[in-house]
């Protein structure tokens, strides 16, 4: 196998569910591939780098190998290698995300008053 689809390696790779969402992804310019963004028809070869965002997170892999079919976690994990700098990136972002996570939040359910405020709010600025 030289190509494959990049829609079907990221499927394949597990970074995303179902070909649809890695489609998705992909139209929304979440997956770069060597800087450029991608299409999900583009085919993608072994030593290509690939950028891709999912949530939070940033990654940028290397392609080590191809398939178009899913398979467990452990032979996903093959097709790809990711980048020292990526994870170490992902790392103190990740840090700083359980940082910023002791703010004050409230907690329970909103009161009946809580629940009028936030109805005229979304009232006054729709969408």
């Amino acid at each position: 196998m030289e190509k494959v689809r990049l829609d079907k390696w990221l499927w394949a790779a597990r970074f995303f569910r179902t070909r649809s969402k890695a489609k998705e992804a992909i139209e929304g310019g979440k997956v770069h591939i060597d800087g450029a963004r991608g299409k999900p028809s583009r085919e993608i070869v072994v030593g290509e780098t690939l950028t891709i965002r999912q949530g939070y997170d940033e990654k940028v892999v290397v392609v080590q190998a191809l398939s178009d079919t899913r398979g467990g976690a452990s032979d996903a994990a093959l097709l790809y290698d990711e980048t020292a700098d990526s994870i170490q990136r992902r790392e103190a972002a990740a840090a700083q995300r359980k940082l910023a996570g002791t703010l004050v939040r409230p907690e329970g359910r909103p009161s009946k008053r809580d629940r009028r405020r936030i109805n005229e709010f979304r009232q006054k600025n729709p969408g």
